[in-house]
C-alpha cells in the first residue's frame, strides 16, 4: 500500500536481478535481457531528467520478468500494443499506485481537484497519466476528467504550480545519474580489496575518475591487499614435517624388525 521508494534498489534487493542505469539513444527507455544458460536476468534502463517515466520503464521491465515475457532473438521487438505488452503497463501501475494505498491516501475526499492530482503523482512518483488512470479505477474521477489530466498535465507544471519544484529537480538529478548494478559493483570493489581488480575498472563502474574512486574506497578503509602477503616465495615455505606411522599401521605393515615379510616397506610418497 505505500509509495515505492528508490525502485533500483527494490527490485534488485527483492529479486536479485542486477539493474543498470545507462546512456542509451532518446527513443530508449528500458530493456530486459536474458543468458538462458546461465538463466541469469539483466534489467537496463535509460539514465533521463524525466524520473517518472524512469520509474515506470523500470516497474514495466520487472513485469516482463515476473511473467517471464523471454522473446528469442529472432523474434523481433514487441509491438507496443501487444498483450505482453499491455500486461507490463498495467502490472506497472499496480505496482506503483496500489488503490489501496490510493484510497488509504485520499480517504473519502470528493470531488478531487488538481491539487489532489498532484498530491497523488509526488507522493506515489508517477506521472500524471498513471495517476489520472489510477484516480479513475479508484472512483475518484469520472472518464473525460481522466483524459483531461492524461493529455493536459505534466509533472514539471504540477511541481511548479503546488510549490514541490525543488523535490522534483532532485528526482531529475537522481534519474539523469549513471548507475552501475549493486551486485557487480560489490564484488568488484572485494575483487579490488583482494588485489585481483584494478582501480581502474572499478572507478569505470562507478563513471569516475580514478583519483575520485581511490579517495572514496579509502575513505570507506578499501584498500587493496599487500600482493607480498597473498604468496610466499618457496624459500620461506616451512620445512613438510611428514609422519608416516598412522598409515603404515593403517595399511598394516609389518615392524621394522620383521625380516620374513615379502611386503615392501612404504618409503613415502603419496597415497591416494
Amino acid at each position: 500500500m505505500q509509495p515505492l521508494g528508490d525502485l533500483v534498489a527494490v527490485i534488485e534487493q527483492a529479486t536479485g536481478i542486477d539493474v543498470a542505469v545507462l546512456d542509451a539513444d532518446q527513443d530508449e527507455h528500458g530493456l530486459t535481457m536474458r543468458d538462458p544458460e546461465r538463466d541469469a536476468v539483466f534489467i537496463a534502463v535509460a539514465r533521463t531528467d524525466r524520473p517518472m517515466r524512469q520509474r515506470s520503464t523500470l516497474a514495466h521491465e520487472l513485469g516482463h520478468v515476473l511473467f517471464e515475457d523471454w522473446a528469442d532473438s529472432d523474434t523481433g521487438r514487441w509491438s507496443s500494443r501487444s498483450p505482453v505488452e499491455t500486461r507490463a503497463n498495467a502490472f506497472a501501475r499496480h505496482l506503483l499506485v496500489p488503490l489501496d494505498g490510493l484510497r488509504a491516501f485520499l480517504g473519502e475526499r470528493s470531488p478531487v481537484d488538481r491539487s489532489d492530482l498532484s498530491a497523488v503523482v509526488q507522493r506515489f512518483l508517477v506521472s500524471p497519466t498513471i495517476a489520472a488512470i489510477a484516480l479513475h479505477d479508484a472512483g475518484y474521477i469520472d472518464p473525460p476528467t481522466k483524459q483531461e489530466w492524461r493529455t493536459g498535465l505534466y509533472t514539471p507544471g504540477l511541481a511548479t504550480r503546488f510549490g514541490w519544484s525543488d523535490h522534483y529537480e532532485a528526482l531529475k538529478a537522481d534519474s539523469a545519474r549513471r548507475r552501475a548494478p549493486q551486485q557487480l559493483l560489490a564484488r568488484a570493489i572485494r575483487g579490488y580489496a583482494e588485489g585481483v581488480l584494478s582501480l581502474q575498472a572499478v572507478a569505470t563502474l562507478r563513471s569516475m575518475t580514478r583519483g575520485e574512486t581511490e579517495a572514496e574506497l579509502e575513505g570507506a578503509g578499501v584498500v587493496p591487499a599487500d600482493p607480498s602477503t597473498l604468496r610466499n616465495a618457496p624459500a620461506e615455505l616451512p620445512e613438510p614435517d611428514v609422519d608416516l606411522d598412522a598409515l603404515d599401521e593403517a595399511l598394516g605393515a609389518p615392524d621394522e624388525d620383521d625380516d620374513d615379510t615379502d611386503v615392501p616397506k612404504a618409503t613415502g610418497g603419496a597415497a591416494g
